[in-house]
């Protein structure tokens, strides 16, 4: 049953900070899904409930290496698409999980590419 509590608190976590974390069509949200093989992001605007972006290691070609090397790869794709819908500035939803591993790769990788965070 550890399992299901752990992900009752990562929704509750993630419920606490989407409370605070809202996007806008100047500053989308960066929102980050990481399950135990893949990583999604997408860049989304709340206001319109719109996507303006995505990008995942499953279609970015970053297929070898390891996750976290893969998720770097998954945030520099998405700061190149960013910067073609012309968005410079976001802000970081990192989905109720800790800012380590695959999720803090994945922003470095969207700041490496010229995203600010």
């Amino acid at each position: 049953m550890e399992a299901g509590r752990k992900r009752v608190a990562r929704i509750r976590r993630h419920a606490r900070i989407r409370k605070k974390v809202t996007g806008t069509g100047e500053r989308p949200r960066l929102a980050v899904y990481r399950s135990n093989r893949h990583i999604y992001a997408q860049l989304v605007d709340d206001l319109s409930a719109r996507t303006m972006a995505a990008a995942s290691d499953v279609e970015s070609g970053a297929a070898s290496g390891d996750k976290t090397a893969r998720a770097k790869a998954v945030g520099a794709l998405l700061a190149e698409r960013a910067r073609k819908a012309g968005i410079e500035r976001v802000v970081f939803d990192r989905g109720g999980r800790l800012y380590h591993g695959r999720v803090a790769a994945l922003a470095e990788g969207a700041r490496e590419g010229g995203l600010e965070i």
